[in-house]
């Protein structure tokens, strides 16, 4: 009986993974990462991270291409984002108070505010690896009227950094399990669920020394 379970979950995986290879082996494949990508600009439920991730991991078998990859992620993050902004522009305090709550908004929000009068523009760069975070950055630097012209600057940067960065992931763990795409998937998704721990950690260490200051 165990066997046969332990068969039937293998069958499924590999369903799973042949219906992954017939999907990024289509060019429609790019168009599905860029409204992923523009999607969760302005709503952060849309996991466009795993899409990105899952896309470079099999870039590494030569189907999608890395580049176009890395181009259509950086051009969806781009407009996401600017979507984002434009909503915070034209009533940023009723979107705000309408974000998804995961126990967590309120503390974007204010982390968001601060950064943008300490940091300006640079906050938007480092939000952009924060699913969630990045949102409330864009749809508060649109309530506080931030320079249109600043901010595409700063976003393109962010943009095109966490494209590269994404794919990136991904392609080395597909590269690291060339034989076996769900290991190399998962090894994708740890290193970024890494990072953006890291960078939690660091922020909330440093809003512990202001505290303490």
């Amino acid at each position: 009986m165990a066997s046969t379970g332990a068969g039937t979950s293998i069958g499924r995986m590999q369903s799973v993974l042949d219906l992954l290879h017939q999907t990024m082996s289509s060019p429609w494949v790019y168009l599905a990462i860029f409204a992923i990508a523009v999607i969760d600009g302005f709503f952060p439920a849309v996991p466009s991270e795993t899409a990105v991730i899952t896309a470079g991991v099999f870039a590494a078998t030569g189907q999608p291409d890395l580049l176009t990859v890395i181009a259509v992620a950086a051009a969806g993050a781009l407009v996401g984002d600017h979507i984002s902004y434009a909503l915070g522009r034209h009533g940023g305090s009723r979107l705000l108070a309408r974000l998804p709550d995961h126990g967590r908004r309120r503390a974007a929000i204010d982390w968001a505010r601060r950064g943008i009068t300490v940091r300006g523009g640079l906050i938007l760069t480092v939000a952009r690896y924060i699913p969630g975070g990045r949102t409330a950055v864009t749809l508060t630097m649109g309530a506080a009227s931030f320079p249109r012209r600043r901010f595409l600057a700063f976003d393109a940067v962010a943009a095109v950094s966490w494209g590269i960065y994404s794919a990136l992931v991904g392609y080395l763990g597909g590269l690291a399990f060339e034989r076996d795409p769900a290991r190399g998937l998962l090894l994708g998704l740890g290193l970024a669920l890494t990072v953006t721990l890291l960078v939690e950690v660091v922020r909330w260490l440093r809003g512990r020394r202001r505290e303490h200051r």
